[in-house]
């Protein structure tokens, strides 16, 4: 079947819900909100433990978002696995940046969102009352479509979520741990107290990528992490995100379905209205969709 890269375009309603620009992100900031923090177990929901029942560490049930009046997200349902890679596609304004944003409550900082369902993380509801969102977003970490680093050293950047949350670490280790893991300590090792400012566009992504994995998440968010990047910083990336699986799991939003079907183990195709069409393995997804709808924006009918 033939598989085409869908064209990079904007749209108003996804471009609201970013809410990062590069500010520092409320996930590293201290809540003094003296809600219960979200904790490390599964939870019971009515008697029943939802992780148990299934390898999903998020799932969605009946998710709807509005903006204002807008419809962002129509009754999603959706069981994420863990530790694995879950690639989001669409066109521009279906949904996908939205419902990445749900899971750990960026949503949140957009006044015109509202959200109704249930979305669970290991089980838990994190709409629930007694969940704090900031202690939500050093469990599931963010990484933004255009690089953010902070006005600071390389090595502060990725100490900086340690020392706001006061996590008792070997700060230096952790680092340089991170920086490994994000495939960027060889490149830096040397200049770790140059700004993190002076680097390349895919060495800043990597670096807001150890960022987010220094705290040691459960899961990471992307959303379109290569949209900006050269060819040669794309692969590094998606080199990356293959690795992180086998630690984290990973959700990443993406237009270029070729990127997709080369690092997901599992793809979700939302279209227009919001609405999630089909969840399936990404092989059955590209090569035997069940919908007629997914095979023509696939081979590229629409979108």
């Amino acid at each position: 079947m033939a598989r085409k890269d869908t064209p990079k375009a904007d749209d108003s309603v996804e471009q609201r819900t970013d809410g990062s620009g590069s500010t520092v992100p409320e996930s590293m900031t201290q809540s003094d909100s003296g809600t219960t923090p979200l904790l490390d177990e599964s939870f019971d929901m009515d008697g029943r433990s939802t992780v148990a029942d299934s390898d999903a560490i998020i799932e969605s049930r009946d998710l709807n978002v509005f903006y204002d009046e807008t419809r962002a997200l129509d009754g999603v349902d959706i069981q994420i696995p863990d530790n694995c890679v879950t690639a989001l596609i669409g066109p521009s304004g279906c949904g996908k940046s939205t419902f990445l944003r749900c899971i750990n409550r960026m949503n949140d900082l957009i006044d015109s969102a509202g959200v109704d369902g249930e979305l669970l993380f290991d089980g838990k509801n994190v709409y629930d009352d007694d969940v704090d969102p900031v202690a939500l977003r050093r469990k599931i970490g963010m990484v933004f479509q255009s690089p953010n680093p902070f006005p600071k050293s390389i090595y502060d950047n990725v100490a900086f979520g340690l020392e706001v949350q006061d996590m008792d670490v070997d700060v230096d280790e952790t680092v340089h741990s991170a920086l490994e893991r994000a495939a960027l300590l060889e490149e830096v090792e040397d200049q770790l107290d140059s700004s993190g400012l002076d680097l390349s566009g895919g060495q800043q992504q990597r670096l807001c990528i150890a960022r987010a994995i220094a705290p040691d998440p459960d899961v990471i968010l992307m959303d379109e992490p290569a949209s900006a990047l050269d060819p040669v910083a794309t692969s590094k990336i998606e080199d990356l995100i293959e690795d992180l699986a086998e630690e984290y799991t990973v959700v990443i939003v993406t237009h270029n379905m070729q990127q997709a079907a080369r690092i997901s183990d599992k793809t979700a195709v939302f279209l227009t209205g919001g609405e999630l069409v089909e969840f399936d393995d990404t092989d059955k997804i590209f090569e035997n969709p069940e919908h007629d709808r997914v095979e023509d924006y696939i081979t590229g009918k629409f979108g």
